[in-house]
């Protein structure tokens, strides 16, 4: 009954959110939005170089976090008092969240991160398609459609995205991560769908970026992930009934990310650990079968 009251109350908040740009022609990103993008993952960049000299994690600059972390809890928490933060234009919407991955290692969650192929799997039902484009030193290249299937019409955006990895120490790496291209699907999954132009649509995202930190410490791996997107404006008709469940999406999307990172790494630990088996036992039985000749 729950989950369906808030199916219901999504789309009639989404419902009054989809009505604006029929009457509005304001949905098309606008320069000075991008401008002021550009500033604000500039800086979030330069604070993120500052941690290298500091302290690294976000959870460490709080007792009680590092403690939730470590006990089981996915943390998610708004960046600045004021979330979505509105720009000209276009709304900035800034999240952290932070897990701890017990019995895991560095490279298992690494590896784990950059294997793009298996997105579509790992990040079930948001992510229904994904693919790895190439590497270029350090930084991937890959592409991903998501899917809304929680509004009136499921919506698709289809992406390509860049990452590029640091190593700070044997046992610290970060990430920066940010969309190349992003297209709205219109009409996903009907005979009509199409993708329109970049900088067309509804703008619900217009830009992506993201910042990941890693950190081996106390028998397993902590992750962070801060989320910062780039969307149209709530039109002032509908703000005080829309923001609300704009932030409360934004952030159990977050959540749901990290939680799913953390079965991303359980299963591919396995994998890894069957597939050394499997090597293990085919070469013991080949040593066999040569002995007894």
């Amino acid at each position: 009954m729950l989950r369906m009251y808030r199916k219901l109350t999504t789309v009639i908040l989404c419902a009054s959110f989809l009505a604006a740009p029929v009457a509005s022609p304001a949905a098309e990103l606008k320069q000075e939005a991008v401008r002021t993008w550009d500033a604000y993952v500039e800086t979030a960049n330069l604070q993120m170089r500052d941690r290298m000299h500091r302290t690294f994690l976000w959870v460490d600059e709080s007792p009680d976090r590092i403690q939730g972390v470590r006990d089981g809890e996915i943390l998610v928490s708004s960046v600045g008092q004021r979330n979505p933060k509105p720009v000209p234009s276009g709304l900035i919407h800034d999240w952290i969240g932070a897990a701890f991955i017990p019995n895991a290692r560095l490279e298992d969650v690494l590896s784990a991160s950059r294997s793009y192929d298996q997105y579509k799997y790992f990040y079930q039902p948001a992510v229904v398609d994904s693919k790895f484009l190439g590497r270029t030193g350090d930084c991937d290249k890959y592409s991903m459609r998501i899917v809304n299937k929680e509004v009136v019409s499921e919506t698709g955006l289809d992406g390509e995205y860049e990452a590029c990895y640091v190593q700070v120490d044997a046992k610290h790496w970060y990430s920066i991560g940010h969309s190349t291209r992003l297209q709205e699907v219109r009409g996903y999954g009907r005979p009509d769908e199409r993708d329109l132009p970049p900088g067309q649509g509804s703008g619900y995202i217009w830009r992506l970026y993201t910042i990941a930190r890693f950190e081996q410490a106390d028998d397993g791996v902590y992750v962070e992930l801060e989320a910062m997107a780039l969307s149209r404006d709530i039109p002032v008709s509908v703000r005080w009934l829309v923001t609300p469940i704009v932030r409360n999406i934004s952030k159990s999307s977050l959540l749901t990310s990290l939680r799913q990172m953390e079965e991303a790494v359980r299963s591919m630990a396995v994998a890894v650990k069957t597939k050394q088996s499997t090597i293990a036992r085919n070469g013991n039985d080949t040593m066999l079968a040569s002995r007894t000749k």
